[in-house]
């Protein structure tokens, strides 16, 4: 009898690769996590349980077929883990490194339900598609036969690069447009290099570009070109814009110098830090953590990349203010982990009320108890009165989300409809919108969310597009 290659949870513990030392980490912005070595992958792919209701497959967005994958990891057959791990996901390898597992996959491992911990899925995930294209499995895209039909995509992030990829695959002709000088969206300027080195994402944009994709970049709709010409151009068009309008905070001294969005902290951190750009901002001191006491508020993945970019800066010391406690905060905990390894010092149950200096001395802060839950379930954070105290900063990093531009103003298409939060109305599942021939992908239409979702409304949408494109082409031969 064969012997069994899989269900090892009970005699293997669970390994994830190893981590850097904090102390050594913390001075670049590599990736923290080593590589598996083949031996270490096939071992820790080999505790699945394969069990018959998959949920690790069924809490991911993209579906993933993770058992399967897993399996033949396992025993060996690592081209064919690829091919089954690509069939579903247009980059398993960025998915790998930067999904918040504990939270999808892994999170919903029935081993772990069993007390036995989850098996590695993102570390086995990474390693697969490393490995493929090590080994030359990733193959250019190829065409079967070139479609006559041409579709813009506005957004240059992972939701339109997964449904460029798509597309380009099918043979349509695709052309990206997007107001930074290189494609990847916040995979290339908003995640810091020790979660997602770059140029796993710049061979990604090399393949599309390769496959006959036109990239059109340093393009800001509404003043290079206007929406109305795009549509005259293409026979369709795909927004997938993103969130980039950071939200705010108000209160006295909001308006300090000192005080900055994180997007832009963090643009200009990669922009140095992973492609030697030269920015006048980081090197005037604006955008740049090197010397300085830090204060970052927010509790999110976005606030995790600030702290843990500020201490590579060299910053004299980091807070993360919170104004709820860790178990409620929205950021990966794994993350947090990370973070405090590193040195950064986090406040849970802090808010701040106000600032104080022209140019930022302190943050005024507010001490914070957990009340009534709202209407969600969620507890609401309630100031404990006479708690006030200074949290001195030299630099303020505002990490508080993201917000959708007004689209309909910026692009002169008061048609274009949107929801009351300012995301563009379209179905979830194929993209389109109430204007013909445009469809609408991402965090645009969902609100700032996970790059696994952009990835899937892009492909959703492509799939859709797709149809729509063959069922005009039967129309017009009949």
């Amino acid at each position: 009898m064969a012997k069994q290659p899989m269900l090892k949870f009970v005699t293997v513990n669970r390994d994830m690769p190893e981590k850097r030392d904090a102390t050594v980490r913390s001075k670049d912005f590599d990736e923290i996590y080593a590589e598996f070595a083949a031996a270490k992958a096939a071992e820790q792919a080999s505790r699945c349980s394969q069990c018959g209701v998959p949920y690790c497959q069924n809490h991911c967005p993209l579906h993933n077929n993770i058992p399967d994958w897993l399996n033949l990891t396992a025993t060996g057959r690592l081209e064919e883990a690829y091919q089954v791990s690509q069939a579903t996901n247009t980059f398993p390898e960025i998915c790998g490194r930067i999904c918040p597992q504990d939270r999808l996959c892994e999170g919903n491992c029935v081993i772990e339900q069993s007390g036995h911990e989850t098996v590695t899925i993102g570390a086995v995930e990474k390693y697969i598609t490393d490995t493929a294209w090590e080994n030359g499995w990733v193959k250019p895209i190829t065409p079967a036969q070139e479609r006559p039909e041409s579709v813009g995509i506005i957004g240059a992030g992972p939701g339109g690069l997964a449904a460029a990829d798509m597309l380009r695959r099918a043979g349509v002709q695709v052309t990206v447009y997007d107001r930074y000088d290189r494609a990847g969206g916040l995979l290339t300027y908003g995640i810091p290099g020790f979660k997602l080195e770059k140029d796993v994402v710049m061979r990604r944009n090399d393949q599309l570009a390769q496959a006959g994709v036109n990239f059109v970049m340093n393009c800001e709709i509404g003043k290079d070109v206007t929406f109305a010409e795009l549509r005259e151009k293409h026979d369709a068009i795909i927004v997938a814009t993103g969130v980039y309008k950071s939200r705010d905070l108000g209160g006295p001294g909001a308006g300090a110098k000192g005080i900055v969005k994180a997007i832009d902290y963090l643009t200009a951190s990669n922009r140095v830090a992973n492609f030697g750009d030269t920015v006048a901002e980081y090197e005037s001191g604006e955008l740049n953590a090197a010397g300085k006491k830090v204060v970052v508020i927010g509790g999110g993945d976005t606030a995790m990349d600030c702290v843990r970019t500020a201490i590579r800066q060299g910053a004299e010391s980091v807070k993360c203010l919170y104004r709820r406690d860790r178990a409620n905060m929205p950021g990966s905990q794994r993350e947090t982990k990370n973070a405090e390894e590193e040195g950064v010092v986090f406040e849970w149950l802090t808010a701040p009320k106000g600032f104080k200096g022209d140019t930022v001395e302190a943050v005024i802060v507010d001490k914070m108890r957990l009340g009534a839950p709202d209407a969600s379930g969620r507890q609401s954070p309630e100031v404990i009165e006479g708690s006030e105290y200074d949290e001195p900063a030299d630099l303020v990093i505002k990490a508080l989300g993201f917000e959708p531009e007004e689209l309909p103003t910026l692009w002169d298409q008061p048609e274009l409809e949107v929801t009351r939060w300012g995301t563009i109305k379209a179905e979830f599942t194929t993209g389109r919108t109430a204007m013909p021939g445009v469809y609408a992908v991402g965090d645009i239409v969902r609100g700032a969310s996970l790059v696994v979702w952009a990835i899937r409304d892009g492909r959703d949408c492509a799939e859709a597009l797709l149809s729509d494109l063959n069922a005009k082409a039967a129309v017009a031969a009949e």
